[in-house]
Formats: structure tokens, C-alpha cells, sequence
């Protein structure tokens, strides 16, 4: 395989990776009873491709994923998912609201969180003008940058490598 290729495969995997951003269920208080996850969650803004993780005490609690009623009830039935490592990190790939509670009967005492992901919107177009530009994107300014930054390395690299190796 050409080096120029490699580089710009390598490129464009850590340009994929940077968009990501992990979700720490509770920050510095973790997955615990007695928690406002609702205010916490109403805090962040989630994107598909992001992850939201849980950390806990293992042999206490564990994390399910489970559809409206499920979270509404607090009941596991029919659950989509579970985890039980202490560290669980998961990714959200779909625009769509999750809904995460505690199995063990921490639900009803908080250990729940309902997150609404929303789609990761495309980087901004360069030199539009403004009369013809439509609304903002939802989308942080940062995750388009760094996709810039990572295209225009990627573009430096391959003209590099192609003079390097020609």
C-alpha cells in the first residue's frame, strides 16, 4: 500500500475518533442513589456517535437499558440492553431518546437518566455568504474545526508524501 494512503487511513481514523464526546453519568458523583440525573441530563447536549458512561460500585448497582415504560416503571422487562462492569461506557449511535435505569432498585431512588441524542450536524461549508447560509448548526463549532483541522492535515500529509515519494 502507497504511504501517502496509509497516512491519509490514519488520518481520517483519528479525525473519526475526535468527534466523540464521553457523557459521565452524575460527573464526579457518579451512578448513585439520591442523584438529579434529569438535572444533569438537561445539561448536556448528545450526539450521535457520543458515549455515555456509568461509573459505580459493581457489587451495588448496574445499568439497563430499557424503553419508555421500563424507565417510567422502573421495571427491567423487555430490557434492550445491560451492564454490570462498574465502567460501562456506551455508545449512542442513533438520534434517538435512551432511557438507562439502575436494575438492582436504585431506580426508585433516582438511578435513572433519560438522554435525547440528536444528529451530528455536517461541518460548516467554507466561504458561504451570509444571505445564503441557512440556520446554525446544532452541532458544537469545535467538532466542525476539528474536522477541519483533520481534513487540511490530511490534504498537507498526501502533498507531502506525494513529493516525498514520487
Amino acid at each position: 500500500m502507497d504511504l501517502s494512503v496509509l497516512f491519509f487511513l490514519l488520518l481520517a481514523a483519528v479525525a473519526t475518533t475526535v468527534n466523540a464526546t464521553d457523557h459521565i453519568v452524575g460527573a464526579n458523583k457518579g451512578w448513585n442513589p439520591g442523584i438529579n440525573y434529569t438535572l444533569w441530563a438537561n445539561n448536556q447536549t448528545f450526539y450521535t456517535g457520543d458515549y455515555i458512561s456509568f461509573r459505580y460500585q459493581k457489587s451495588q448497582f448496574n445499568v439497563f437499558l430499557v424503553n419508555q415504560t421500563g424507565y417510567d416503571n422502573c421495571t427491567i422487562d423487555g430490557a434492550l440492553g445491560n451492564w454490570t462492569s462498574g465502567k460501562d461506557f456506551i455508545m449512542l449511535n442513533d438520534t434517538q431518546r435512551y432511557y438507562f435505569i439502575c436494575g438492582t432498585g436504585g431506580c426508585v431512588n433516582g438511578m435513572k437518566v433519560s438522554v435525547l441524542v440528536h444528529p451530528l450536524a455536517s461541518p460548516p461549508m467554507l466561504a458561504v455568504p451570509a444571505e445564503h447560509s441557512s440556520k446554525k448548526s446544532s452541532a458544537p463549532a469545535a467538532r466542525g474545526f476539528v474536522s477541519l483541522l483533520a481534513t487540511s492535515f490530511a490534504f498537507f500529509g498526501l502533498t507531502l508524501c506525494s513529493s516525498v515519494w514520487m
